[in-house]
């Protein structure tokens, strides 16, 4: 049942504030009514109100899993995994990964030994041995402006960037579907020049093109986490565009670490930790004596906006915020929420959805940097059913949605 936050907050005994609170913090969505009223579904509120009173324990940390459905994939740029080992338990045969450095290699090839894995510059593979056997090819390639973007040069637009590479491989195979993936900054990038023209190349290799950006804390994510996805479907393929719906829970810190093993990780200087040690669960620079603020900000102190990262301790009750490369860098601190420490390398896995089992090569610095680029596991696995379902329709048709909700991804569109 829908209502407006006055009615929510009236059946549910809390402040109109609570919900917009909830809202602000990634824990619930929301739609318009005709008369563009805020919206809320009653039941979701209901399941919030109860988790963060105690009332109930939440879902738990899964990482989910499908039986194979017969489907391939060839992914690059592909990381430590994320996204290759989210279709793997989405049911998809890995037929081929491309990765240009060692330690995401190294953990790959750790990991799935019968994997095939190819440690090489993307621009030196040849991809035309897999032409007509693979149904998807996937990447997360870098986003980059092109100096030709809008002169209708289509795929010679990007000729000399890793996007050229990726579209080669896709002219190369012809897959049934090309699933790009990127950080929600390529809607913005370049005045959105760069998505147009990446969308022209798709188009001109014969592809229909839509986009969606995904919050991951509403796929089975303990971490606010958003990621562009590029769907592009062959052109005499007879299939609609499907994403996946976003559930109506968040999973929490509480959820998400409860056993996690013990593993390395990075520790604070004692006076970082001093200042640490006085900032509450959930909490920011903001919470810090006036002295302190100075003191641990630096010429920061005097900025204005882009600061709420410092200092930062995590919340046991919400998802983490969205993990960066490293969890001790000053600007973006991801402090354990009730230990005085940064979080472990096992822990930073864990909101990542990668399963206990998944070992990283390398440093500690290194195995950082590979899960806070990673794609989360579950949601790799979320987009890898969504596929599944496009190409072969079977699957709960209600998990997914081919409609946009502009009200909850005001940058999602429809070009062709």
């Amino acid at each position: 049942m829908l209502k407006t936050v006055h009615e929510s907050a009236f059946s549910l005994g809390v402040s109109a504030d609570t919900i917009r609170r909830w809202e602000k913090k990634g824990l619930i969505k929301a739609s318009r009514s005709p008369q563009n009223h805020r919206l809320f579904d009653l039941a979701e509120l209901q399941r919030v109100k109860e988790k963060y009173s105690g009332e109930t324990v939440g879902r738990g940390f899964y990482v989910l899993q499908a039986p194979k459905n017969g489907l391939s994939i060839i992914e690059l740029f592909s990381g430590a995994g994320g996204m290759a080992l989210g279709f793997e338990n989405a049911g998809f045969e890995t037929r081929l990964l491309v990765e240009w450095e060692k330690d995401p290699v190294a953990t790959l090839r750790q990991n799935r030994p019968d994997w095939d894995v190819i440690h090489s510059d993307v621009a030196k593979v040849d991809f035309k041995p897999y032409h007509g056997a693979v149904d998807v090819v996937a990447g997360g390639f870098p986003c980059q402006a092109f100096s030709y973007a809008g002169n209708g040069r289509g795929f010679e637009d990007t000729r000399g960037t890793l996007f050229f590479e990726f579209a080669r491989c896709i002219n190369e195979v012809r897959p049934k579907i090309a699933l790009g993936e990127n950080v929600r900054g390529l809607l913005q990038h370049d005045s959105g020049r760069t998505l147009q023209t990446m969308i022209s190349v798709f188009r001109s290799l014969g592809y229909r093109v839509e986009f969606r950006l995904l919050r991951a804390q509403f796929f089975d994510v303990p971490q606010k986490r958003e990621r562009l996805i590029i769907i592009g479907i062959r052109e005499d393929i007879d299939a609609s565009h499907l994403f996946p719906k976003e559930r109506d829970y968040t999973l929490s810190l509480r959820e998400a670490l409860g056993n996690c093993p013990e593993s390395v990780g990075a520790r604070y200087p004692e006076r970082k930790r001093q200042i640490l040690e006085l900032i509450p669960s959930g909490g920011y620079w903001k919470d810090l004596p006036i002295d302190l603020q100075k003191e641990y900000m630096g010429g920061s102190f005097h900025l204005a906006g882009g600061k709420t990262g410092m200092a930062r301790r995590l919340d046991w009750d919400e998802p983490s915020l969205t993990l960066t490369c490293s969890p001790a860098q000053k600007q973006t601190e991801r402090c354990h929420p009730s230990e005085t420490r940064p979080l472990s390398v096992r822990e930073y896995a864990r909101l990542q959805t990668f399963p206990d089992d998944w070992a990283f090569a390398g440093s500690v610095a290194s195995q950082y940097k590979q899960i806070g680029n990673a794609v989360p596991v579950n949601l790799g696995y979320h987009v890898g059913r969504a596929l599944h379902m496009m190409l072969t329709g079977e699957g709960e048709r209600n998990d997914f949605e081919s409609s946009v909700t502009l009200e909850t991804q005001p940058q999602q569109m429809t070009l062709w």
